[in-house]
C-alpha cells in the first residue's frame, strides 16, 4: 500500500474541512480512537485464530517491501531441469534439489525423482496450491474484517457521544460542540475502513496473485518435465505467464 495515498486521502479531508471553516483539531478525539480501533480489534480476535492475526501483523512489511517473483528466471530453471531430465534421466534432478530455495519447486522435483506419475503429481500439486491459497488469503481477510467492523463501531461511538450530549441539554453552549464530537467516531470508522483497511486487504491479494502466477507456472513446468516435453514446448507453454511484451519464444530462427 502506498502511504502517499493515505496522506493524500487524509489531506483531502482536512483541506475540505478547512475550506468549510472547520477546525482540524475538532477531528482529534482519543476516546473515539479507542472505540473504533479497540472494538474492531476485539471483533477480529473473536473471529480469527491468534496465529492468523499474528501473521497478518507480520505481513504488514509487505506493504513496504513486497516479495518479488522472477518468472523469467523460473522459466529458465524449469527449462534447464527439463533438459537435464531428458539427457540424464529423471533421477539426475536430485542433484539440483539442494540448491532450490522455493519449497513448492523443490517438493515437485522431489516427487518427480520419486517416480510420481503425471496424474498423481498434478493432483498433489493442486492440493498444495489449494492449501497455499487459503493460508495466504487469511491475512487479507483479517484486514478486510477490520474494514467491515470499523464503521459499525464508529456508529457506536457516535451514539455514545450523543448520549453524553443529551446530558448537556441544559447547557446550550456545550451542547453543540458535544454533538460535533459525537460524530468524530463515525468519521474515524468510515475513513479507516475505506482509506486503510480495505486497501490493505486488496493490496495483499494483489501480492498473493503475483505469487500464484509463479506457483501455477511452476506447476505447469513440473508436469511438463514429468511428461518429457521438449524445450520449445515448455517455453511456449510457460511464456504465457510472463508479463506482456516479454512472451516471445526464441526458436533460434532468423
Amino acid at each position: 500500500m502506498s502511504f502517499l495515498g493515505v496522506i493524500i486521502g487524509i489531506g483531502a479531508i482536512i483541506t475540505a474541512n478547512l475550506i468549510e471553516g472547520g477546525n482540524p483539531l475538532a477531528l482529534i478525539d482519543i476516546p473515539a480512537v479507542f472505540i473504533v480501533l479497540g472494538s474492531a480489534t476485539g471483533a477480529i480476535v473473536v473471529q480469527f485464530p491468534v496465529k492468523v492475526i499474528v501473521q497478518a501483523l507480520k505481513d504488514i512489511k509487505w506493504l513496504f517491501a513486497p516479495p518479488s517473483y522472477d518468472l523469467q528466471s523460473q522459466l529458465d530453471f524449469i527449462d534447464q531441469m527439463a533438459s537435464t531430465a531428458r539427457q540424464q534421466g529423471l533421477l539426475a534432478l536430485e542433484n539440483s534439489l539442494a540448491g532450490v530455495k522455493d519449497n513448492f519447486t523443490r517438493d515437485g522435483l522431489q516427487m518427480i525423482v520419486d517416480g510420481t506419475d503425471k496424474d498423481q503429481l498434478l493432483a498433489l500439486l493442486d492440493k498444495q496450491i489449494e492449501e497455499m491459497e487459503y493460508r495466504d488469503d487469511q491475512p487479507a481477510k483479517v484486514w478486510e474484517a477490520m474494514g467491515g467492523y470499523a464503521p459499525c463501531f464508529g456508529i457506536v461511538g457516535a451514539v455514545l457521544g450523543l448520549i453524553h450530549a443529551m446530558g448537556l441539554l441544559d447547557q446550550p453552549d456545550l451542547l453543540g460542540p458535544a454533538i460535533g464530537v459525537a460524530f468524530v467516531a463515525t468519521i474515524y470508522g468510515v475513513v479507516s475502513a475505506n482509506l486503510i483497511f480495505f486497501p490493505m486487504a486488496n493490496r495483499f491479494r494483489t501480492i498473493n496473485r503475483g505469487k500464484m502466477e509463479f506457483i501455477l507456472m511452476t506447476m505447469d513446468g513440473l508436469v511438463s518435465i514429468a511428461t518429457g516435453e521438449n524445450s520449445m514446448q515448455i517455453k511456449r507453454k510457460l511464456s504465457a505467464y510472463l508479463p506482456e511484451g516479454s512472451q516471445g519464444v526464441d526458436d533460434g530462427k532468423a
